[in-house]
């Protein structure tokens, strides 16, 4: 018996309606550990937490999504397009590590800036996705704060950046939760 074919607006309409809490969350974690080892520790260990961390934020996704209920690895939800769509961005952020390492090599306090711009740039198309401003807001304040903050705390940049992009976590989270009611 052959699956029932969706239209791909069936299945923006069907991903759109998810709860998108996992990876945020993943990334809150994340970037609060970077910025507690900005306070804690020497740039020098907080480069390799920033690495690690930000690296992580896709697994931590997947595991803390079988808690938000939207499961990632679900091998019994049918087949969407869009999802496809979300990995490849998350891809995406990955590469944009090939930018950031040759930066890091010449100056070690780059990384935030590089890995906190270019990992973020992710929420664009997922704002188009969707069909909601979140995205947008998210990538477009992140690249504007975190340059912002290089500039005006060169001495704080693992500490000032870090906590930044927490709070925009914490509003695109509140956005997200509430994107649905009316």
């Amino acid at each position: 018996m052959e699956p029932i074919k969706r239209t791909l607006e069936e299945q923006r309409t069907e991903f759109k309606n998810g709860k998108f809490l996992a990876t945020p969350l993943a990334g809150l974690i994340a970037w609060t550990l970077v910025g507690i080892s900005g306070m804690l520790f020497p740039d020098q260990t907080t480069v390799w937490v920033l690495f690690i961390a930000t690296g992580c934020i896709v697994y931590l996704g997947m595991f803390i999504s079988k808690f938000t209920g939207e499961d990632f690895l679900d091998k019994q939800k049918p087949k969407n397009e869009f999802d496809t769509l979300f990995f490849y961005t998350v891809g995406q952020a990955v590469l944009v590590y090939s930018i950031a390492i040759p930066f890091f090599l010449e100056d070690y306090t780059s990384l935030p800036l590089t890995v906190g711009i270019l990992s973020g740039l992710m929420w664009l198309p997922f704002s188009w996705i969707i069909n909601h401003w979140v995205g947008m807001f998210h990538a477009l304040t992140r690249t504007v704060l975190v340059l912002v903050l290089w500039y005006l705390f060169p001495e704080h940049r693992f500490i000032a950046i870090p906590f930044a992009i927490v709070l925009i976590y914490i509003l695109t989270i509140i956005i997200l939760r509430n994107r649905n009611k009316a």
